[in-house]
């Protein structure tokens, strides 16, 4: 990297001099930290919300597999097994409950990076070098070209790191608003309200199951009751079906949402960096 020569218009060295102290004022105040701070910590509630939901569903999903409702009107015997249309689902949601935990793990380690970069030792380093290049610049013969070359280098390279993860975090959080917001809130909800349409209907399967000896006429009753039941056993096996739907579609939605922001998008911007620092490295 070539200084700018003295020989160069006074309006040219004023302009890079101006953008490098609003860099060195962009790092020693720690403007673009607090918003990638804010930004990671919106995405890390939001994962350990989903990982919530995610651990709510498997655990109402896992109560209502262990049960069985034995209906027996008439001498005729019908078993409602809800574990049979569970069953797959609920590999699928604990799957979906790691996914969200190293997701989680991912934010928050974003947040202990975010911390050592904001280092003020960092910082200050990294001013120190942007000084010498203003010197430089200014008064060329008090540093030689080849320090000149380190320091910008450097410089540059101290630059990108020290600003990658809060880039990251900002990038992260304006692609899921302009993004995947509506499709993160929309499946949630409907992940939410499945949480509850399975509890429901685990609920309704098992009142009325156990009761007392009584008279002929509880009998006669008892035996009506479970036959209705026997009817109604349908209508119940289309709602843990419909819910069970529900639960794939939404909860592979919610993959795709926190994979896109936690894992694809930093690769991408982690391999922009490298090659930012590589064209530096070799200028």
């Amino acid at each position: 990297m070539k200084r700018i020569q003295d020989n160069h218009p006074l309006i040219r060295k004023g302009v890079f001099s101006i953008v490098l102290l609003i860099m060195i004022a962009v790092v020693h105040f720690g403007v673009i930290d607090d918003i990638g701070r804010s930004s990671t910590e919106s995405g890390f509630k939001r994962a350990l919300l989903t990982f919530g939901i995610a651990r709510s569903l498997n655990g109402i999903i896992s109560v209502a597999q262990g049960t069985e409702v034995a209906l027996q009107p008439a001498g005729m015997g019908v078993i409602f097994t809800p574990g049979q249309i569970l069953d797959p689902v609920n590999d699928l949601v604990e799957r979906f409950s790691w996914v969200m935990l190293a997701c989680s793990t991912s934010l928050g380690a974003q947040r202990v990076l975010l911390d050592i970069t904001a280092w003020p030792g960092f910082t200050v380093f990294i001013a120190a070098l942007f000084c010498i290049v203003l010197l430089a610049t200014w008064f060329p013969n008090t540093v030689n070209d080849r320090v000149y070359r380190i320091a910008y280098k450097s410089a540059a390279i101290l630059l990108i790191l020290r600003f990658a993860i809060p880039m990251v975090a900002i990038a992260n959080e304006g692609v899921y608003h302009y993004f995947l917001a509506p499709q993160y809130e929309r499946s949630k909800q409907q992940l939410e309200q499945t949480t509850d349409t399975i509890g429901r209907i685990h609920r309704a399967s098992q009142e009325n199951l156990s009761r007392k000896p009584g008279s002929l006429l509880d009998e006669a009753r008892h035996l009506y009751e479970s036959a209705s039941r026997q009817i109604d056993i349908d209508a119940r096996v289309e709602e843990y079906k419909v819910a069970a739907a529900n639960v794939s579609e939404y909860t592979i939605n919610l993959i795709v949402v926190f994979v896109l922001q936690t894992i694809i998008f930093p690769l991408i911007f982690i391999w922009l960096m490298i090659q930012f620092i590589k064209r530096i490295a070799t200028s």
